[in-house]
This record gives C-alpha cells, structure tokens and sequence, in this order.
C-alpha cells in the first residue's frame, strides 16, 4: 500500500528544510533537494511547482516548529525574567549540541534580505508571530515585577529577537559558550528589574 502524498511531502519538506539549511538558498540545487528528499526531479516539481515554493514550505516549516518550542519555554511555568532566562539558555544550549547551523529564518534574512514574493512573507511572518510572542512575554514580565517597569513590551520584544538572532550569528561564527551564555546574560540584565 502506498503512502499518503501528505506524508510524502511532509517528509520531503522536512528533508528540503535541512538541505537549505545547510547550504543557503542560492547554493541549494535542484539535484541538491533531489537527493535530499529522495524525489526524482519531476516530482519535485510536480508536488512543489518550484524550488522557490519549496523553500517557502520549508521556512513555514521551521517557522512553526520554532514557534511551538519558543512558546512552549516562554508560557511555561515562573516569572517572565526565568523564562526568558530559560529560552536563552535553551537557545544557547541548542546551538553548542547540534552543528551551528545557526537559524534558517536569521540565514535566509542575512541571504536573501526580505524579498517582495511569497518567501519574504513567510519571513514578515514569522517575525511577527516571534515578537507577538516575546511582547506578551515582556508584559507579563511588567506585571510579575520580573521586567524592568516603564519598558514598552514591543520595544523588549524587537530587543529580544534580535539578540535571539545576533547568538545564532554567533554560533555560525563559532563563538564559546561562553561568549554565548555572557551576551544572553547581558541581555537579561538589561530588561530585568
């Protein structure tokens, strides 16, 4: 009995996601995502249209996936200022167990810049879902007394995502943990009352 397609693309997308991952969208080719997902090149197109469609699916991919772990740390049980402590950490952690890859969202900004099409607003997206998520987070922090009073939560948001961003730069550059864990710190005290 053959697989459902869903299951097919599903796998195929996760296979894609690792392959730009490593190599960028430009430096990704057709027979690069081929050998990647197990596909022949017809069906990759058949089932995606496009490689740049493809991409899309695999940064909403990632997007969601990335998302469903941040929330997960940052609604999670303590103060704002512990899970956000947390997250850091998590971040950090992550980084210095796996190969450095850094983030595919941070690489495909750093690559690409926000392009006016279909990738570029999965990219617009994510951002926004990231920072709504850090907002409500800094808000909470406010009124647990755990954040700095006076802070604007979308300002703290925008500061925490790009230090979020500026450690993955970090990793991909080979930073220490140490250096790591020393700016996440920085970055704590700086919205911590």
């Amino acid at each position: 009995m053959a697989r459902p397609r869903e299951f097919e693309e599903s796998a195929a997308v996760e296979s894609a996601m690792h392959a730009f991952w490593e190599r960028g969208y430009e430096a990704t080719s057709t027979q690069d995502l081929c050998e990647a997902t197990g596909l022949g090149r017809s069906s990759v197109y058949n089932t995606f249209t496009s490689k740049r469609a493809l991409f899309r699916r695999t940064l909403a991919h990632y997007s969601a996936r990335g998302l469903a772990g941040r929330r997960a740390v940052l609604e999670g049980p303590g103060t704002a200022a512990e899970r956000i402590a947390a997250m850091f950490a998590g971040l950090v952690d992550e980084e210095l167990t796996h190969d450095r890859r850094g983030c595919l969202v941070v690489n495909t900004l750093a690559e690409l810049g926000v392009p006016e099409d279909e990738v570029g607003e999965a990219l617009r997206r994510d951002a926004e879902q990231q920072l709504a998520l850090l907002g409500e987070c800094a808000r909470e922090g406010v009124l647990d007394g755990s954040l700095r009073d006076g802070r604007d939560p979308a300002a703290v948001a925008e500061f925490l995502l790009s230090t979020i961003s500026g450690l993955r730069v970090m990793s991909r550059r080979g930073a220490s943990g140490e250096a790591m864990h020393a700016v996440a710190d920085l970055a704590l005290a700086a919205i911590t009352a």
